[in-house]
């Protein structure tokens, strides 16, 4: 209308538009401020909100909801006003929180962590094995390589022990020739993983150790599913009926894992196969077998040459994420317990 309005003229515009000229200078004119809403004479003063502040958030009332210190107030034969009232007034300063008087939990950093290699981030955790009767279990401990994949130590026992979590890192770490500040070891909150014993011995051995957040249940995501892994197998047994039975069972398992299963997490390679450093290998292997069919038959292959899927160069348990996110091969995005490549 305003731009059609000086071509031809307000009258034909409004006709052409169909829109009264009533309603087109009703829209130029400019709306009067609206109305000052006057006062309630129920409203409480100035005074009395103050005082109400005051009392609800006074030591003894801070932690309290208004309705229990509205009712409290009766008790005591006193009323300041309405319990809703007590939630305007606090909703005017900004004041309406949770005023329960309960735990509050901090923020937990995520722990962020960093492998380019074997044996530089290793994942560990425990699980039940169902017995052979109700309420009977062992308990499958399993140390597992983030970069490779491959299961570096495992050991099936009756009970869930500080002690024989000594142990069995201990093992694991001497059999896979660790050193000093070379690897970071990561677990959940369990009383074996946050043990003095357990802690104790990676520091001596010069292990770092890092722990999931409390109340967060992603943050060993490679154990868990690990553990998966282990327990969707077809021939995977409702409960084992001897100590011997798991074991047993497992160590046919864990074979099978590390030199035969095709793990999509690094490219469809065997775990033990990108543990030895043979991935490169396998993979220029697989590569000349591609070759040798696209030669056969290029029509076959709308894209060009086909490659096998390749293996990642690092591996992260909670990635940053953000504009300024370190690249995953350089060395200023790398976790500081870990060894130069």
């Amino acid at each position: 209308m305003a731009d059609l309005a000086p071509e031809v003229g307000i009258a034909a515009a409004c006709r052409l538009l169909d829109v009264p000229r009533s309603s087109y200078y009703r829209a130029r004119r400019p709306a009067p401020p609206p109305a000052p809403r006057p006062r309630s004479p129920r409203a409480l003063t100035n005074t009395e909100q103050a005082h109400i502040r005051a009392v609800l958030n006074s030591p003894r009332f801070a932690d309290c909801p208004p309705r229990q210190i509205y009712a409290t107030l009766l008790d005591e034969g006193t009323y300041l006003c309405h319990w809703r009232t007590f939630y305007r007034v606090l909703a005017a300063h900004d004041e309406v929180r949770e005023r329960r008087n309960q735990l509050r939990h901090p923020a937990y950093a995520a722990p962020e962590l960093l492998a380019t290699g074997p044996n530089q981030l290793w994942s560990w955790d425990i699980t039940k094995l169902k017995g052979p009767r109700a309420w009977t279990s062992f308990y499958l401990y399993v140390i597992l390589d983030v970069f490779s994949r491959c299961v570096v130590g495992w050991m099936v026992m009756e009970r869930e022990s500080s002690l024989l979590a000594e142990e069995f890192i201990a093992e694991t770490c001497r059999q896979e020739g660790i050193g000093p500040q070379q690897l970071t070891l990561h677990a959940d909150n369990g009383s074996s993983m946050t043990s003095k014993t357990v802690a104790q011995l990676l520091a001596d051995l010069g292990v770092t150790k890092t722990h999931s957040r409390p109340h967060v249940s992603n943050d060993n995501p490679y154990s868990e599913a690990q553990f998966k892994t282990t327990k969707y197998r077809p021939d995977f047994p409702d409960r084992f009926v001897s100590l011997a039975d798991a074991r047993q069972w497992m160590r046919q398992f864990v074979r099978w894992y590390n030199h035969e299963h095709c793990h999509s997490g690094i490219g469809l390679l065997p775990p033990a196969v990108v543990h030895r450093g043979q991935a490169s290998a396998a993979t220029a292997a697989r590569q000349e077998v591609l070759a040798a069919a696209y030669a056969a038959h290029p029509e076959r292959f709308g894209r060009g040459m086909p490659s096998p899927p390749p293996v990642p160069e690092a591996v992260w348990i909670n990635r940053p994420r953000g504009p300024e996110d370190p690249p995953v091969t350089a060395a200023a995005g790398r976790n500081p317990a870990l060894p130069s490549p």
